[in-house]
């Protein structure tokens, strides 16, 4: 392995690491400031696996993300939006689609 792979490996271990401890944090917050969250993260994973001749589910994509099953996960940490956060979903979403959120 060269140094440009084991660095973009340790950066993404130390991510999904950083996104455990950091279960306060809601996907709705990341999708909203950052334009993903961990099951977009876990989905480029499965992705990556995939295209490099792996069988990886969705479902243990996630799981290696969230370090549990995602039922889990929620059932632990995960707190219903609120109405300012599922309308800046909405905007950002529909931003980048090219049109306004009640298209």
């Amino acid at each position: 392995m060269n140094l440009e792979t084991e660095a973009s490996a340790a950066a993404f271990r130390r991510l999904v690491e950083h996104l455990r401890e950091r279960s306060d944090v809601q996907n709705i917050e990341l999708m909203n400031l950052a334009g993903f969250c961990r099951n977009c993260l876990a989905d480029w994973y499965r992705e990556a696996a995939n295209a490099r001749g792996a069988t990886l589910d969705k479902d243990a994509a996630r799981e290696l993300v969230y370090g549990m099953p995602v039922a889990e996960w929620k059932a632990k940490h995960q707190r219903p939006a609120d109405p300012a956060q599922d309308e800046a979903f909405l905007a950002a979403r529909a931003a980048a689609r090219g049109h306004s959120p009640t298209d």
